[in-house]
């Protein structure tokens, strides 16, 4: 077994720890908003509450392949590029090196949530001159071929556009014959947009600044409220999600640090988005779909319809196997339950619990799709409520059976550890997932006898803090539930 320790010479040589030089402060810390499933849980909404008193908002991957819808004062505005947080006129929005900025799509979403009241959005709108530009792809936004074309080596950033254009002119007639030789039956008027991109030079150049410099004097200068928006989800990054039907960008949490070029240690609090049931847009795996009657009435209820595609979205019960995997990625500290509302009208809810292969419950979600196609999932049935809830302004007002629903979510998506081998000697509510007294037994000598344990309480305050210090995200509880499309209709728990 290895320990570590931290050792750090004091500048006079003295080994006195008192003495020793002091870690600069962390400085300020970015709260992340993160989808847990595989998009369209309605991050946008979460994002607009928090923003009410956020400084600043970043998107740090993805493009304008996401789609975020926000609505304000019966207002309904549509983003794709644009941070959701800039509707607050407070707030500066910052686009990270991590995302694809398609600049013909960034002014036209910007120009119509301007006739619909957004307001000053050139003036609040920072540009990170690291972020790669692009104009084609599966959702036809430019996503997949510009994030290959990134990895290649051979992409186009802001700051090429920037800088000589002559050059850039001829980099870019180069990627485009690259294009077309991947792509056959693409068609692009290279001269045509050229001229284009020269026009938005002048325009978007006083928003461009150093992104790393500009995120680091956000995070070290005077106490301001940063938040991260996330697109797409959990499940569908490129490393972790259902590959391959998957975006081309990390959606996780890792995403944020190297999408805005940040260190770990200034992300705070990360809370993850999860639908009451679960959707998809397109191909790929879904054990919970429910391909029926019950799938048709959440689809229609949910208006589940992407934003971005306008294709309609697959629907099933919600999988906590899943919700558990992206926790177990992202390490959330509090959940924001969507659209409990849609449930109203059900006598009777199943939530997806376990994973079957072959008749054997696995312990894991399945990387490989052929897997994941097999999966039988296990579930538990619990009652509906019948009864409508978009009027519920607090978590007493929602009907018990509402409640219960709540609760069951929160206890089945965090982990266990265990202080012996048999399944009852696990106790819920710390990050370790597994703790064998024979690794820690001299440590602990003389403080508590761990293997009689079988709850948290039963362990002394010391040895929980030196064996097993609890992390908030070990168990993250619901803090916010929607029971609408409006901000007002988030209920906050705590």
């Amino acid at each position: 077994y290895l320990f570590f320790w931290e050792s750090a010479a004091a500048p006079n040589g003295s080994d006195s720890p008192s003495k020793r030089a002091q870690r600069p402060a962390v400085g300020n810390r970015v709260t992340v908003v993160l989808g847990a499933q595989w998009g369209d849980e309605g991050k946008g909404k979460v994002v607009d509450l928090l923003a009410q008193d956020a400084n600043m908002v970043c998107r740090c991957q993805g493009g304008n392949n996401a789609g975020h819808t926000v609505v304000v004062d019966s207002v309904e505005y549509d983003f794709h590029l644009l941070p959701s947080g800039i509707i607050n006129p407070k707030v500066t929005a910052f686009i990270g090196n991590g995302v694809v900025i398609h600049l013909p799509g960034l002014f036209d979403e910007a120009e119509k949530n301007e006739r619909k009241g957004l307001e000053e959005w050139e003036k609040r709108l920072i540009i990170s001159d690291r972020a790669h530009i692009g104009n084609l792809g599966t959702t036809k936004k430019g996503i997949g071929p510009v994030y290959s074309a990134k990895a290649a080596r051979s992409g186009l950033r802001i700051c090429d556009l920037l800088a000589d254009f002559t050059k850039f002119s001829e980099r870019y007639k180069v990627l485009a014959q690259q294009y077309k030789a991947m792509y056959p039956t693409l068609e692009i008027d290279i001269e045509g947009e050229l001229v284009k991109l020269k026009d938005y030079v002048e325009r978007i150049k006083p928003m461009v600044r150093d992104g790393v410099h500009y995120m680091y004097e956000a995070l070290h200068g005077p106490p301001k409220k940063i938040l991260v928006e996330g697109a797409n989800a959990a499940l569908l990054d490129i490393d972790f999600g259902t590959y391959p039907f998957v975006t081309s960008s990390n959606c996780t949490v890792g995403g944020v640090c190297t999408g805005l070029g940040m260190p770990p240690q200034n992300v705070g609090e990360v809370y993850g988005v999860v639908k009451a049931y679960t959707t998809r847009v397109g191909i790929g795996a879904f054990p919970s779909e429910q391909s029926n009657d019950i799938g048709e009435l959440l689809q229609t209820r949910g208006k589940e319809v992407g934003v971005t595609t306008g294709r309609k979205r697959r629907c099933g019960w919600l999988d906590l196997v899943l919700i558990k995997y992206a926790h177990m990625i992202n390490g959330f500290t509090a959940l924001a339950l969507t659209k409990l509302d849609i449930l109203d009208v059900f006598a009777e809810i199943k939530v997806g619990v376990a994973y079957k292969v072959d008749n054997q419950t696995i312990p894991h979600f399945p990387a490989n799709q052929e897997v994941l196609q097999r999966v039988e999932v296990e579930y538990e049935t619990l009652p509906g409520w019948n009864s409508d809830t978009s009027a519920a302004r607090s978590f007493d007002e929602l009907p018990e059976n509402a409640q219960k629903y709540v609760r069951f979510i929160e206890e089945h998506v965090g982990p266990t550890f265990g202080v012996g081998d048999e399944s009852a000697a696990c106790i819920r509510g710390f990050t370790v997932t597994r703790l064998h007294v024979n690794v820690f037994s001299d440590y602990l000598r003389n403080l508590v006898s761990l293997s009689a344990c079988k709850q948290n309480t039963d362990l002394r305050p010391v040895a929980v803090e030196r064996a097993v210090t609890p992390s908030p995200a070990s168990v993250p509880s619901v803090k916010w539930i929607g029971v609408g499309k409006s901000r007002e209709s988030m209920i906050q728990l705590f």
